[in-house]
């Protein structure tokens, strides 16, 4: 696949946030040439609409759709995504639809999930233990921290502004709804013509931009790291703030990554991590 394999790339800017709608979704495009731009950017989305939406316009024109949680817990490492649990999917879409199973929340919420059906699995605070135990991470966060770009969160910890957890397994629950009807990269294999849903994380852009931060909050900063992608300033108007700005980079830094040779090969990618832990698109 190559960056003419898609017209536009889209960067969903992601929250596990319990109750219906949620403040902290932003969706931006980069198409062609152009600047990236919001999507709705006055709109508060639940994430059942996100869903809802993504099926729509993946079947409008074929998409690279970015989401910025962990598709999938790490099960390489240990060898089960929960040791000890009986009956638990050691692949990931049959992962999602156990998440699916055992999750009761709306709006696609996973807070259930992880806290009464695997409580014991998810580090929420001190009484927990040593947070340090809790803190296992897939094969890609590892390549991606041996290259210098400090993936430090893990899907099993659910606390604190920096954690991931609730984020990635609400986002499973909608992977599961979403997966018969778009390709999720790469848990099932790309196909010419048709739209593509790849995991994010903001850093690695805004690295390959030649930044070495971690949010922007103003236009000049955001533009600087766009220029330092490829991409003509943004031309929007609005107050921003780090949900607008992080799809924004995210959408103009994965339409540059599809020009990267091994965009969707990656060294150190197998069969399977592919079908247990997926992988971040832009560590190669």
């Amino acid at each position: 696949m190559t960056s003419d394999s898609f017209t536009r790339t889209i960067a969903i800017d992601w929250s596990g946030a319990k109750g219906a709608r949620h403040r902290g979704i932003a969706i931006a495009e980069a198409r062609g040439v152009e600047a990236p731009r919001l999507v709705r950017p006055g709109h508060v989305w639940s994430r059942s609409e996100v869903a809802d939406w993504l099926v729509r316009e993946a079947e409008r024109e074929p998409t690279l759709f970015g989401f910025d949680f962990s598709f999938a817990p790490p099960i390489v490492e240990r060898g089960e995504y929960l040791p000890g649990e009986p009956d638990v999917p050691r692949t990931a879409p049959e992962f999602w639809a156990y998440v699916e199973r055992l999750s009761d929340d709306e709006d696609l919420g996973a807070a259930s999930f992880l806290e009464r059906a695997h409580r014991r699995h998810f580090y929420f605070g001190a009484a927990d233990g040593v947070k340090a135990s809790f803190m296992h991470f897939r094969q890609c966060d590892q390549q991606l921290n041996r290259m210098g770009g400090r993936k430090t969160a893990s899907a099993y910890d659910a606390i604190g502004a920096a954690q991931v957890a609730k984020a990635s397994f609400a986002g499973m629950r909608l992977l599961h709804r979403i997966a018969d009807r778009v390709t999720v990269w790469p848990m099932a294999p790309l196909a010419p013509g048709r739209s593509a849903v790849v995991e994010i994380y903001t850093r690695i852009y805004l690295r390959n931009a030649g930044l070495r931060g971690t949010k922007l909050s103003t236009r000049a900063e955001l533009n600087a790291a766009l220029a330092g992608l490829g991409s003509p300033p943004w031309r929007g108007r609005g107050a921003l703030d780090d949900h607008k700005t992080d799809a924004l980079v995210t959408a103009a830094g994965m339409r540059a990554h599809l020009e990267h040779p091994r965009a969707f090969d990656p060294d150190g990618l197998t069969d399977e991590i592919a079908a247990g832990e997926g992988w971040t698109f832009g560590i190669v």
